[in-house]
């Protein structure tokens, strides 16, 4: 069997290499191989004629969650990597949350070797930094590495003990694990389902202040100055969060951070008459705090964005907004809205920093800079990469509704919204996974 691919005539993006223009990739038993001449002795057995659509490395989303072990009937490991397929995303990290809990390396394993055999997006497991995620004991973290987890993450479930959380992190330096925390504060707002201000007050719906995000962002830079671990902070939503992101990272700490790429676009006053698709966690805040977010990503103070698909069954979202689930459908989204950003911010400050274009900038948030936060070899196409490739047409349109989703949430707070950018075909270890 030939292994041999040609992808010709796409527009390659591949910010980690430079590379923004109009040439051919070419692949060789699952890798990349060369870009623009043809390496000596290839003989394509499949080709992709990618005129008019843009060529590169395939997504890496830094929160995407499976539902697999236990949550079967929101969503399956099978529709879920559907999605991934149709969304472009060839790699992704799942946080511990599931039923039972990621804190066994047979549990990781298992997991692993069920996604494997799919033989579509590579998952990356995300280990539960303590059993149960209950906050008390640490788990085995060597054993959870061995076993395929890249990172370790309390998911939504908050240490209260910070003693738990500085052992967990002078541990993590010792063995240079890095430790993802959702930055919020175990009191301050629990039980809230809106951002503190007038639009949650006027609907009389239960406030999670900014405060809940800044005061834990405190406590977590203080023991990453005490310990020197690796911090990834998972779903900022605030202008006060990022200012302080900013500062702890020109004071050199080691930390990144990412965004949910419904945060990029959304603020409270998206709830609307309490529509149950805008109920996600963090909440939607405010409309600067959301420009915030487009600036920071804009500057590199954000580092990736990632899609936080969470989906869930309509008989837990078609509820009154403060009984619903939180949580919405993102990885068919994450490049739409993705571009969507390059479209309305970046192209507006272009030219201001750097020479990349705005579609590239995007495109380096869910590849290049998810894939380097996540400690992964893809999310580029220099030769010998992995040729994990997306090929999508920048400018077609296509209208966010529920038979369009492959994944089993069909919830999303962009229902009904026209999109730009649709998958045609996405390769994974040089195997054309889908085509459109």
């Amino acid at each position: 069997m030939n292994n041999h691919l040609h992808i010709k005539n796409g527009r390659l993006i591949d910010p980690a290499n430079g590379i923004d223009a109009v040439t051919d990739l070419f692949i060789i038993d699952g890798k990349v191989a060369s870009t623009g001449t043809a390496p000596a002795g290839f003989n394509a057995g499949n080709s992709i004629d990618a005129t008019g659509l843009v060529v590169a490395p395939g997504l890496v989303d830094l929160s995407a969650r499976l539902r697999e072990p236990g949550y079967e009937y929101k969503a399956t490991l099978k529709s879920e990597m559907q999605a991934a397929m149709q969304g472009g995303v060839t790699s992704l990290i799942c946080p511990p949350d599931t039923d039972p809990v990621l804190d066994e390396p047979g549990l990781v394993e298992m997991l692993k070797h069920r996604a494997s055999k799919l033989r579509q997006a590579n998952v990356h497991p995300l280990g539960a930094l303590t059993m149960g995620l209950k906050g008390k004991a640490l788990t085995e973290m060597m054993e959870l590495t061995e076993a395929g987890c890249i990172g370790f993450s309390q998911a939504e479930e908050v240490i209260e003990d910070t003693t738990v959380l500085l052992r967990a992190l002078q541990y993590a330096k010792t063995f240079g694990f890095t430790v993802w925390v959702r930055p919020q504060d175990a009191h301050i707002g629990r039980g809230g389902i809106a951002h503190s201000g007038p639009l949650a007050s006027r609907l009389g719906l239960a406030g999670v202040p900014v405060m809940s995000e800044t005061i834990a962002l405190h406590t977590v830079f203080e023991l990453v100055r005490a310990t020197g671990a690796r911090v990834h902070l998972c779903r900022m939503s605030s202008a006060a969060g990022l200012e302080l992101v900013k500062a702890a990272k020109k004071e050199g700490l080691p930390i990144t951070c990412d965004v949910a790429v419904h945060h990029v676009h959304m603020t409270d006053a998206d709830i609307g008459f309490f529509d149950s698709n805008a109920r996600v966690t963090p909440p939607f805040r405010s409309q600067r705090d959301r420009d915030a977010i487009r600036a920071a990503l804009y500057d590199g103070t954000i580092d990736a964005i990632c899609s936080d698909h969470t989906p869930v069954d309509d008989d837990e979202k078609l509820l009154p907004f403060g009984e619903a689930s939180p949580g919405a459908t993102g990885l068919e989204l994450l490049l739409s809205l993705a571009i969507k950003w390059a479209d309305d911010y970046a192209s507006v400050q272009h030219g201001a920093a750097g020479s990349a274009t705005p579609l590239a900038r995007a495109i380096a948030k869910i590849t290049t800079d998810a894939a380097r936060i996540a400690g992964l070899e893809v999310g580029q196409l220099a030769p010998g990469a992995p040729a994990d490739v997306v090929v999508f047409d920048p400018a077609a349109r296509w209208t966010v509704e529920a038979p369009a989703l492959a994944s089993q949430g069909k919830h999303t707070p962009f229902l009904g919204y026209e999109l730009a950018g649709q998958v045609r075909a996405t390769i994974v270890g040089g195997r054309i996974a889908f085509q459109r």
